[in-house]
């Protein structure tokens, strides 16, 4: 029986929040000998167990602040839990935030061979690719020019082709899909269709409950760091719709 891509076992995740901050440091280190300040907790994510399947598109929604980025990182290893343990087998393409791994200097081309030496490819075999990447893209005429004179639907378009070129076993995307055109986001779900083709797990956060539809074969909603509702797209997706919030 083969092990799952992502495994996140009871998995939480808190921040400390400082309700009563003092204004001095004086007053900082009076009140923290007199124990005043009030520290408080923010759980992004609550106890959370979770398998994702090779070949399986997992598709994640909620209300914003209900901890859909926070599990990303978690799993991308950006961000370590409090308690509980994710596992991740393979090469994870993290596609999170939107500019990041980009070197804003660097050129188009330079930065498909530097993502894709973080990922764990080589720049000689990233090199090779480049203008097959950047293509995809649509941006064969900016391949030299600084990615600092991109907007937002650019660097999307480069990032989502650099990691889903990569071959990756588990392929986390953010949002990031809701940042360019219509022609682009088409051409994004015919990508992930390949990708999972290819057999790899994809996570998938977006506020785009058709495009959850479209791709994903699972859902889960995410409410206050918790899971909610899980089951497939169609299912948990009705029932984020009607619930009051």
């Amino acid at each position: 029986m083969t092990s799952p891509a992502v495994e996140c076992r009871q998995v939480s995740l808190v921040y400390p929040l400082v309700r009563d901050r003092p204004g001095s440091f004086k007053e900082q280190v009076i009140r923290s000998l007199r124990r005043k300040i009030e520290v408080d907790e923010l759980k992004a994510i609550q106890d959370l167990s979770l398998q994702v399947e090779y070949g399986e598109v997992l598709g994640v929604i909620g209300d914003n602040g209900a901890g859909k980025s926070t599990l990303m990182k978690v799993i991308a290893r950006v961000l370590p839990p409090t308690e509980g343990r994710v596992i991740v087998r393979g090469l994870v393409a993290p596609l999170i935030e939107l500019g990041a791994g980009f070197n804003p200097e660097l050129t188009a081309t330079e930065n498909v061979i530097l993502y894709g030496a973080i990922l764990g490819r080589s720049p000689g075999e990233m090199a090779e690719r480049s203008d097959a990447i950047i293509a995809w893209a649509g941006l064969s005429e900016f391949a030299d020019v600084a990615v600092r004179a991109f907007s937002s639907g650019m660097l999307a378009r480069l990032g989502f082709s650099i990691v889903t070129d990569i071959n990756p076993d588990v392929l986390l995307v953010d949002e990031i899909l809701s940042v360019g055109d219509q022609s682009f986001r088409e051409r994004s779900r015919e990508r992930v269709g390949h990708v999972m083709d290819r057999g790899a797990a994809t996570i998938l956060v977006s506020h785009d409950m058709q495009m959850v539809q479209d791709l994903a074969s699972r859902a889960i909603w995410l409410d206050r760091g918790w899971i909610r509702e899980q089951g497939s797209p169609e299912d948990v997706i009705a029932a984020y719709m009607e619930s009051p919030r």
